[in-house]
């Protein structure tokens, strides 16, 4: 079986772990401008200064500069393949990763993008970036996959992961990134694993979760508190060390794909139209679900605190 672009690639690269990463050469096509773009799936999004980025299946990059309520396509993306995760420093300069090892750039906040990095005879997907500045990057993906770079994505150095505790080899499939305000960065994953890096992604150890399923993203609240998300709605909350973790209540049982933090309002969405919401830093959340049962991507809380969905049918429309 291999990756479908209509689905979740992160979900499908932890229920498929035998998937085999080879496949034909890739030449990279240019993602076609398409009148429909805003009903692709999206899987990721972040502001850009004061616009939103967001990415998705067949190289479609949507912008928006009215807080979610209009998108439209980047003019230039180099790849039509899926993007998985993007990030961005300041309002010019982002990244985007996906599929084939891509990695692009922008420097004019996502209207066109430049590759950095394809591998041309291997699909090994990368899920998630973070950077934590203009130089200095992260990006991760299947089978451990773990690249940093210094200098903003000119060249990108593959790291070693040491093996998780009790385990010979380090195989995992490195689902999410975050990071909190003093630089330490996170990496969901496999088997309840969340790794952690003090050093910009050189170097990494594994914090006890306590939890044995698919980690797929995770965040830092206000308090400076770890929240987690994982398989059949588990979402589980405790100190920065990854101690004293606790499963919170949840009915829904769709995987948690996305949060949001927005000062002491956080907000947790899912397949089969999860969403939690809470106003008092994650200590208690609301449960209810996005219409129709629709599986949700990616969330991002604008200035007020409303939410900008995206889902497996692309941009989610905003309640007047």
């Amino acid at each position: 079986m291999r990756f479908r672009g209509s689905l979740i690639a992160a979900v499908l690269a932890a229920t498929l772990p035998l998937l085999s990463a080879w496949a034909e050469p890739l030449q990279a096509v240019p993602a076609v401008q398409a009148s429909n773009a805003t009903q692709a799936t999206m899987l990721d999004a972040v502001w850009a200064g004061e616009r939103v980025v967001a990415v998705g299946d067949h190289g479609v990059v949507l912008l928006s500069d009215d807080q979610g309520k209009r998108f439209r396509q980047a003019r230039s993306v180099p790849v039509s393949t899926q993007l998985t995760g993007v990030s961005f420093v300041d309002a010019q300069r982002g990244w985007a990763v996906g599929h084939w090892g891509a990695i692009l750039a922008t420097t004019d906040g996502g209207e066109s993008w430049q590759i950095q990095r394809l591998s041309s005879d291997e699909d090994r997907p990368l899920f998630a970036v973070h950077f934590f500045n203009a130089q200095q990057g992260v990006a991760v993906g299947l089978w451990s996959l773990l690249l940093t770079t210094e200098d903003g994505g000119k060249t990108w150095t593959e790291q070693s992961l040491p093996p998780p505790p009790g385990a010979k080899k380090a195989d995992l499939n490195l689902m999410g990134l975050f990071a909190d305000s003093h630089g330490t960065l996170y990496a969901t994953a496999e088997h309840g694993q969340l790794l952690h890096s003090g050093d910009h992604g050189k170097s990494w150890g594994y914090l006890d979760t306590g939890y044995t399923g698919t980690l797929w993203s995770g965040a830092v609240l206000n308090d400076g508190s770890l929240l987690l998300g994982g398989q059949r709605g588990t979402l589980l909350q405790g100190a920065n060390e990854g101690k004293d973790l606790r499963r919170l209540p949840t009915h829904g049982k769709g995987s948690v794909t996305a949060m949001a933090v927005a000062g002491t309002r956080v907000l947790v969405v899912g397949l089969d139209g999860l969403m939690m919401l809470s106003d008092d830093g994650g200590r208690h959340f609301q449960e209810k679900q996005s219409a129709d049962g629709l599986s949700l991507t990616a969330v991002l809380l604008d200035a007020e605190g409303a939410p900008i969905l995206f889902s497996r049918r692309g941009v989610v429309p905003r309640q007047e």
